[in-house]
């Protein structure tokens, strides 16, 4: 009976550790967050907040990817007045991305973006995302 009391012991050890390194890989998992491709197959365009934010939650350490013709357009992670005002010209400091293929990690808070070239964001060419 003593043997199978160790054993019994051992064994619950082992499940219990077992749990703790899926639980540790499910939270590192969570921490990378989900990737997602801003206007789908559509990419970066004018009107998207309209129907691609749908049913979407954004979490901190989401990555937000941007495609689009690099000749003809641009992202500016603006300031909220930049985007309520469409400014073309972010400040010096404000990121302006132009890879056409630009991943951008989302820290938490209410995040804005805009296409810089003239007349885009005017023509709705814009994204606010909120990360909890």
């Amino acid at each position: 009976m003593a043997g199978q009391g160790r054993g019994s012991a051992g064994t619950t050890t082992m499940a219990f550790a077992v749990v703790c390194v899926a639980a540790l890989l499910a939270s590192s998992s969570a921490e990378a967050g989900m990737t997602y491709v801003v206007g789908d197959g559509a990419g970066w365009s004018p009107r998207l907040e309209s129907w691609w934010l749908a049913g979407k939650t954004f979490r901190a350490g989401d990555v937000l990817v941007f495609n689009y013709d690099k000749a003809k357009h641009d992202v500016a992670w603006v300031s909220k007045g930049g985007y309520r005002r469409c400014i073309e010209s972010p400040p010096g400091r404000a990121p302006v991305y132009t890879s056409g293929h630009d991943r951008i990690t989302l820290p938490r808070g209410t995040h804005y973006f805009i296409c810089a070239k003239p007349g885009h964001c005017a023509n709705g060419m814009k994204l606010a995302v909120t990360a909890s």
